[in-house]
């Protein structure tokens, strides 16, 4: 039985590296909506695993309990089996992912070899739970299965996340222009691009989306944009007015070896070619292209002070962003304004670099990296997508620019003013030898830092709403920073809920009495008033009947859980409650909760109710 067990531990090891490094480092499924049935057997898969894990470790399971173990185990196999068909039509699957899948299949079936004997005897015997100690394995194995228990709620979040389109989720309310630009936008569905996308549509322009995974540009955005999966498809006749290019593989999706160098020049050189291919023939050429480069254009500058006239230096993210904005360049020969915004680190909550960097510390492993004294040029996602917003509307604006806020930090001085704001000690250092020695050149976004200002944004008058770290570091380590919407005048609370819903309408009317009594400032529409202002977002009555949507005092329109808390902030006796559920891991348990149990067993129930109410009805006519 021991060595059924050490190789299980081995395929949990196996199988938590393939999860962790392919399914959500490299290929992003959390992120991918048409990845949903594939995540929906790794969940399954997931807590399988983590009733044999735990089961196995403490239990002998004799009689019909070896039945239902080895029942549980088929199941894996036809799950995974069926998991393997579903990668095999829905992505292509990297050389080493196929190597650890053929692993996971070898040990597998050593483990059944070994295990099959202990099952049989097990089944012979009486049935019951008996239990049973073999030391540190059952602890190893006990840990393996709290794991990929963990994981598997996790996944189920997703699946359950990605059900509802994020454009439902977080509604964009679309704004209204007189002339209305065009605005072709690249990496439309990254960080950055997501928001900046939200920030077009809300002033009033049309977005037209260039996406690799149409599926995920869609789910984001809806109907509120464009969406298409090559640049070959737009017609010569078509006008855009402006382009805005952030396609490109992420710097860090794996290590700098010759051949993925080749791939992050391709990714951002090849799309440009194909943005120069696209003006060369449209017969009514943009007035602006705005290229996202990188502050790594200026390489290694200990402590120079870097301003848009410096050189680049002979190093690899130099040549990277040299190539990329010499390709952007191109488009000046056709008669484009070209601004080359060169970003530095971009901070912003649920995703680019601040979380990676704050997670280790929040959890009390903060460490500096080398000496600390290399400079981080850093600029907040708001100050970005604001940034760039100007440069389209600015007729004056062109060539570099750096998209920095105006006061760099050291990454001693960043790393202890985030532990500050976390109330974390710091005790940690990285040696810069251990950095190169693991990471080779890529060690580079870690070690070797650049001293940028933004001279000539703050030249051309744009105003940075976080110029500096201590300013933004509340920001971002407590609210959502992802609207650009423009808010209400007055400071109320709009709630749309199902009126025609018994529950909801009970549930509801408690907190309307609760306003009414206090003279808070919430205003409440059912279904019947609500939907006509929710049209203005796209969505539909099914849509107000399914979720709870809010329209808050900041200027967003909720839905879910998180429209729940709007309500509770609002009263005082629940603010409490609000508190709590926008905690981080008790926020994602929340939405869980009411994603995949409330709102079915409430869509269920009315469903019963209303075909009861309607045979009630029918037996009255027959009457």
């Amino acid at each position: 039985m021991q060595t059924a067990l050490i190789l299980f531990a081995i395929q949990g090891l196996i199988g938590a590296f393939d999860n962790l490094w392919h399914h959500e480092i490299t290929e992003k499924l959390s992120s991918k909506p048409n990845a949903r049935g594939e995540l929906i057997l790794h969940t399954i898969r997931e807590f399988i695993y983590a009733v044999i894990f735990v089961g196995i470790a403490w239990f002998a399971w004799n009689g019909w309990w070896a039945i239902l173990l080895m029942t549980l185990m088929a199941i894996e196999v036809v799950v995974t089996l069926w998991d393997f068909v579903i990668e095999d039509q829905t992505r292509k699957l990297p050389g080493f992912e196929r190597i650890l899948h053929t692993l996971l299949a070898i040990n597998f079936g050593a483990i059944l070899a070994f295990f099959l004997p202990v099952a049989v005897t097990w089944s012979a015997a009486e049935t019951a739970l008996t239990v049973v100690n073999y030391g540190p394995l059952s602890w190893t194995m006990t840990a393996y299965g709290v794991g990929v228990f963990g994981w598997a709620l996790y996944d189920l979040w997703v699946v359950v996340r990605l059900s509802l389109p994020e454009w439902k989720r977080n509604p964009v309310l679309p704004g209204h222009k007189q002339e209305p630009l065009n605005v072709l936008v690249t990496g439309a569905t990254g960080f950055v691009g997501k928001v900046l996308v939200r920030a077009l549509i809300a002033r009033g322009d049309k977005p037209l989306v260039l996406a690799r995974n149409p599926a995920k540009a869609v789910y984001l955005f809806g109907p509120h944009a464009e969406v298409i999966e090559e640049l070959d498809k737009i017609p010569t006749g078509r006008k855009i007015d402006a382009v805005i290019n952030l396609a490109g593989e992420p710097l860090l999706g794996g290590l700098w070896t010759k051949r993925r160098k080749e791939k992050l020049i391709a990714s951002r050189v090849e799309t440009t070619q194909g943005l120069i291919a696209l003006l060369r023939r449209l017969e009514q050429k943009p007035e602006v292209l705005i290229n996202g480069s990188a502050v790594g254009y200026y390489g290694r500058r200990d402590d120079e002070l870097l301003r848009e006239n410096a050189k680049p230096q002979d190093i690899f993210t130099s040549r990277l962003c040299v190539e990329w904005e010499q390709t952007a360049k191109q488009a000046e020969a056709l008669g484009l304004r070209v601004c080359l915004l060169r970003i530095g680190l971009v901070f912003g909550r649920g995703g680019g670099a601040f979380p990676q960097l704050a997670r280790p510390i929040k959890l009390g492993l903060g460490a500096i990296m080398g000496h600390g004294r290399q400079w981080m040029s850093w600029i907040h996602l708001q100050d970005l997508v604001g940034l760039i917003l100007f440069v389209i509307d600015r007729k004056d604006v062109a060539g570099p620019i750096n998209a920095t806020a105006p006061v760099p930090v050291t990454n001693e001085d960043f790393t202890r003013k985030l532990a500050r704001q976390a109330r974390r000690p710091v005790f940690l250092r990285v040696p810069a030898f251990v950095l190169r020695t693991l990471l080779g050149e890529l060690s580079d976004l870690f070690i070797a830092g650049q001293r940028v200002v933004p001279q000539r944004a703050e030249g051309y008058g744009y105003r940075f709403r976080w110029p500096d770290l201590e300013a933004a570091l509340p920001n971002l380590m407590g609210s959502d920073v992802s609207s650009f919407e423009q808010g209400p005048e007055e400071d109320i609370c709009w709630v749309y809920y199902d009126d025609a819903c018994e529950i909801c309408a009970g549930e509801i009317g408690h907190y309307r009495r609760e306003a009414l009594q206090q003279g808070l400032g919430i205003a409440f529409h059912g279904l019947s008033s609500g939907e006509r202002a929710l049209a203005g977002y796209g969505l539909s009555e099914a849509d107000a009947k399914r979720r709870l949507y809010v329209y808050d005092g900041d200027g967003r329109l909720v839905s879910g859980i998180d429209a729940m808390a709007a309500i509770w902030a609002r009263i005082p006796r629940y603010r409490w409650a609000a508190r709590l559920v926008r905690r981080p891991v008790l926020h994602g348990a929340a939405e869980l909760l009411y994603d995949a149990v409330a709102v079915p067993m409430l869509m269920l129930w009315n469903a019963c109710r209303g075909r009861r109410n309607s045979g009630a009805g029918r037996k009255v006519i027959h009457g």
